[in-house]
């Protein structure tokens, strides 16, 4: 199982809020590459960038920081946040970043999921689909829909989407724990690779994670938990190692 450490970007710094919304914010950096280099001293598989300013604005504001994210680490770099086209894809690769991931688009512009997938391979582009209590939310989580996130899935599978960042909203940046269940029933009922993402408090809640395993949940991400020192990635990488 892979762990990737978040990095939310906004106005260049490192920052992460509570349950999506932008006037719950804290701020942990001002230098994020070195908060990435960290994270790839300390083992993390990957490392999951988030342009906030991006997701709530559509259009990438952050992509000189991403830049030097990729180049202080050797690991791989996803990135998703304000992507609405192939040229926002193409410049996000260009940048040195290994996958992309597809949110608000997927719904409003669903074609681009396919010719990403075309183009680049279902290993480089994944979805994130961000569930408030079942819904799908787009744009920075700021617009609720009436799209089941269940639904969203299996739409985009059949554009060629084998991999998918699934987050539960009301968990994020809580430190309640992640939504097992729902996690496991998306899982189960889509046959995609879940990566899990929200809530995450504690290693505890990575060994509830890691038994999903079996059920098709494939990684899982944390930031806040890691942020607010409830454990280092080196503690998540050592608990990979001994399951």
């Amino acid at each position: 199982m892979e762990f990737f450490p978040a990095i939310d970007l906004m106005d260049g710094h490192c920052v992460r809020l509570y349950q999506g919304l932008k006037d719950k914010r804290t701020n942990y950096s001002a230098a994020p590459a070195d908060t990435a280099r960290t994270f790839a001293d300390e083992g993390a598989s990957g490392i999951h960038v988030v342009d906030l300013d991006g997701a709530f604005s559509g259009a990438g504001k952050n992509l000189a920081t991403i830049r030097e994210i990729t180049r202080a680490v050797a690991i791989p770099v996803e990135v998703g946040g304000g992507i609405r086209n192939m040229a926002d894809i193409e410049a996000l690769f260009d940048l040195g970043v290994a996958r992309i991931i597809i949110g608000t688009a997927a719904i409003v512009n669903p074609t681009l999921v396919q010719q990403a997938v075309l183009a680049h391979g279902a290993e480089k582009v994944l979805v994130g689909i961000d569930a408030h209590k079942g819904n799908v939310a787009i744009k920075g989580w700021a617009e609720k829909t009436s799209v089941m996130a269940e639904e969203l899935a299996l739409s985009i599978k059949r554009l060629g989407i084998t991999s998918i960042v699934y987050t539960d909203i009301l968990r994020d940046g809580t430190m309640t724990g992640p939504n097992i269940a729902e996690t496991k029933t998306m899982a189960e009922k889509t046959a995609l690779n879940i990566i899990a993402s929200g809530g995450i408090s504690s290693l505890i809640d990575i060994k509830n994670i890691i038994t999903l395993e079996p059920h098709g949940v494939t990684g899982f991400i944390a930031g806040k938990a890691i942020y607010d020192n409830a454990f280092t990635v080196r503690d998540v990488m050592a608990l990979l190692k001994g399951a």
